[in-house]
């Protein structure tokens, strides 16, 4: 945990497995996410049979370069934790992969730890009795 998604335009595999690489640094800088909690869906969009749409909503002047970033993770950070993991990501997806801050655009959902399963059709974050699942 967490899950990301990260969907870019245009993106050969260099760039994605950058922006992948981007923020998976970035949850281990703010939340403390462990190296092994990789779990990322990264899908290339060509404009033509896969689109992503943007305006400039808020005045952020987006381009073709824009990158949307959906990250699943357990509910509890506080909204500075939150906003030190957009700056983060936003600044290592420019270093990693050049893509302009301006471009990055992130969403957090967040759920409980009954949610997840890692395999094996089980809670492993919990049991219905609260102790975690082996």
């Amino acid at each position: 945990m967490p899950l990301v998604r990260i969907d870019a335009l245009n993106a050969d595999s260099d760039r994605l497995h950058a922006l992948g690489r981007a923020v998976h640094d970035a949850l281990a800088d703010t939340i403390g996410s462990p190296p092994d909690d990789l779990f990322q869906i990264l899908a290339r969009h060509d404009g033509d049979r896969s689109v992503l749409r943007y305006g400039q909503y808020l005045g952020v002047r987006r381009d073709d370069d824009v990158v949307f970033i959906g990250i699943t993770l357990r509910a509890g950070r506080t909204p500075d934790t939150k906003r030190a993991l957009y700056r983060r990501i936003a600044e290592l997806a420019h270093e990693y992969a050049g893509t302009e801050p301006r471009n990055i655009l992130i969403t957090l959902t967040e759920n409980a730890s009954i949610d997840w399963s890692f395999g094996h059709g089980l809670a492993q974050y919990q049991l219905g009795d609260g102790r975690a699942e082996l």
